[in-house]
């Protein structure tokens, strides 16, 4: 009987770790993006939450011309450092 006691044991500490892998992946997946060529692309949400602003008003921004994107089939996306670099380059002291 104490080897079936100790095989749940180790089930359950097994689960354990298999739930906390889940875990950091899906929080990897969420906050670190793959880089190409030095450049880390991010998505218009992204940019959204970087900068307070509205889907709408970032639409707008791309119409106006005031942020460069990449547009990828149906896909558009935001180089980091051009949004650095706007926001450098508008920056009032």
């Amino acid at each position: 009987m104490k080897q079936i006691g100790d095989s749940n044991e180790n089930m359950l500490a097994l689960l354990e770790a298999v739930v906390s892998i889940k875990n950091e992946l899906l929080y990897i997946r969420e906050y670190f993006h793959p880089l190409l060529k030095g450049e880390i692309y991010l998505s218009g949400e992204q940019v959204c939450e970087m900068l307070h602003i509205s889907k709408r008003t970032l639409q707008q921004y791309r119409d106006d011309g005031l942020i460069p994107f990449i547009k990828l089939e149906r896909k558009i996306l935001f180089r980091e450092s051009d949004i650095v670099k706007v926001l450098e380059d508008n920056y009032q002291r």
